[in-house]
């Protein structure tokens, strides 16, 4: 068996990047930063990229998971100023040896048929088995919603089509133990288990069957990790990126996402996230140990206002890092209240 990872992502004159390389863990990858440095750029770059399929048009699916206005792939360039040509690459390392890589380049040329894509692809017959889970959950919506999508031109990123088709695939036969505690932990916060009955989702529990519409958004995204690992997905190998995981979570189930995030990592599963919540960064600075892979990734913009990265393996080591600072601020002004200062 093949076994792969992203070793890293370059950008050149691509969306909100003029010149940019990310290196990246085998396996947790924290994307901090403050709102429009490109933190779900990265992860949607590394999905279309990585998650291309033999035969598949990289044209068309990045359109489809960027969604540029009159899917005009040229509006995926870096828009700070003219260009000729802009890029995306991303590098895989395959059974700890071989270096393939795959680059997407756009350019204004009329010589490049639709509007200018052209690859050079020396990953084919390296598929990597990738899996988006966007912040908006879309599990509750999913009765009807890939129909309507198929037959209608409707505005929707695939990301939202991909969760959902995923999350309806067929359980495996078997699962790892590994996998197994897994489910355990969710099934504990969930206190049931989560099946799909003609495209609608329901958690089982001692109370009955509950449908994922009546069922609070953040036990939806535990739900939705339970299916994950029931339908074999975060596997020794493949990569998930997560946009926001404390989106909708009580804090209070910080602890146990990460602990299952730190699980899937020594399982073998490369992970990308990002985030803006402080007590997420800090539980994964509790919780992580020395056997753990782990590398904070934190997006800036300089004084010419492109967007820079300070990749660093310790949570004391980010910089900048506008989340701890507004909090510090948050606490320093809340001794000031009750000490009767001005805040």
């Amino acid at each position: 068996m093949e076994l792969l990872m992203i070793t890293k992502v370059e950008f050149d004159h691509f969306t909100a990047f003029s010149e940019l390389t990310l290196p990246l863990s085998s396996g947790i990858n924290i994307l901090v930063g403050e709102n429009g440095t490109g933190k779900t750029h990265i992860l949607k770059a590394i999905y279309a990229l990585a998650g291309l399929k033999d035969g598949e048009s990289l044209r068309q699916r990045l359109v489809e998971i960027f969604l540029p206005s009159g899917q005009e792939i040229m509006r995926l360039g870096y828009k700070q100023e003219q260009f000729s040509e802009g890029s995306v690459s991303i590098n895989r390392l395959i059974n700890g040896e071989l270096d393939r890589s795959l680059t997407v380049s756009i350019s204004e040329q009329p010589a490049w048929p639709d509007g200018a894509v052209r690859t050079w692809d020396k990953t084919k017959g390296y598929p990597l088995d990738v899996t988006f889970i966007p912040g908006k959950e879309m599990l509750a919506n999913a009765p009807g919603f890939r129909s309507l999508v198929t037959t209608r031109e409707v505005h929707f990123e695939k990301i939202y089509v991909d969760i959902i088709d995923k999350a309806l695939l067929p359980p495996k036969k078997s699962l790892s133990d590994d996998a197994k505690s897994i489910q355990a932990i969710l099934g504990k916060f969930l206190n049931g288990v989560v099946y799909a009955s003609n495209e609608e989702f329901f958690l089982k529990g001692q109370h009955g069957d509950l449908e994922f519409t009546l069922l609070a958004e953040g036990l939806r995204k535990l739900g939705l990790l339970w299916v994950l690992v029931q339908n074999g997905l975060l596997l020794k190998g493949s990569v998930l990126c997560w946009d926001e995981p404390e989106a909708n979570l009580n804090p209070s189930l910080f602890r146990p996402i990460v602990e299952i995030l730190l699980k899937l990592q020594q399982m073998g599963v490369q992970i990308i996230l990002s985030t803006h919540s402080y007590a997420l960064l800090k539980e994964f600075d509790l919780q992580t140990t020395s056997k753990d892979e782990l590398k904070y990734h934190a997006l800036y913009r300089d004084d010419s206002d492109d967007i820079k990265v300070n990749s660093v393996e310790r949570f004391i080591d980010i910089s900048p890092n506008a989340i701890t600072q507004t909090f510090s601020d948050l606490y320093d002004r809340d001794v000031k209240k009750s000490l009767g200062a001005g805040v």
